[in-house]
């Protein structure tokens, strides 16, 4: 028998128990995240393949860099935090618009990265107030205005639907690396349809 779960919401320490539970929810989505992860080697990390634009690496550095983005653009309304160069080096796309390829970045560095993003989000968030927390902050550039409230539901799912992808590509990797076109230099699609 499996052991038993306790599947509650506990608040995180926040100014009032609203904010503590979309704290803890955001915590929660983190937890699965890294759990999806949870023993990648380096080439599962750096893959891909024809169908598979992104790698799982660059999705972990995307996710961790709209993390900051958020936190520093809509919720503090100001531009990125002094002393994040090191931390995210590379751009969020590339010249044409694509992720941008991170390779050979070790999946110790990609949770310290996420990590380091995430205490210095809960710093900044976890003393706003009720009000704070509900108040839209106009982006007259952006031509929307935003609150932290919506912003935490948003990285909520912005952060899951990138698990999803991060666990089809583990699944494509896993059947792709057991399929008989692995040693013959073809893609799984001229190996499928190959005379």
């Amino acid at each position: 028998m499996s052991q038993w779960e306790l599947r509650t919401i506990t608040p995180l320490a926040a100014s009032h128990p609203e904010l503590g539970r979309l704290l803890w929810a955001l915590e929660d989505t983190r937890a699965r995240t890294r759990n999806s992860v949870s023993d990648l080697s380096q080439s599962e990390l750096d893959w891909t393949a024809p169908g598979v634009e992104n790698s799982i690496g660059s999705l972990l550095y995307h996710i961790a860099l709209i993390e900051f983005d958020y936190l520093c653009i809509d919720i503090l309304g100001g531009d990125y935090l002094k002393g994040f160069e090191e931390v995210l080096p590379f751009p969020d796309r590339d010249g044409e618009g694509n992720l941008s390829a991170v390779h050979d970045v070790s999946l110790e560095e990609h949770l310290a990265r996420l990590d380091n993003i995430r205490g210095h989000f809960l710093s900044h968030v976890s003393p706003l107030s009720a009000e704070q927390v509900q108040a839209a902050r106009p982006l007259p550039d952006s031509n929307y205005e935003i609150s932290p409230a919506w912003t935490l539901l948003n990285l909520m799912q912005h952060e899951a639907e990138h698990r999803g992808q991060i666990s089809t590509i583990r699944a494509i990797h896993e059947a792709w690396s057991s399929e008989p076109w692995v040693n013959t230099g073809l893609t799984p699609t001229e190996h499928l349809t190959r005379p």
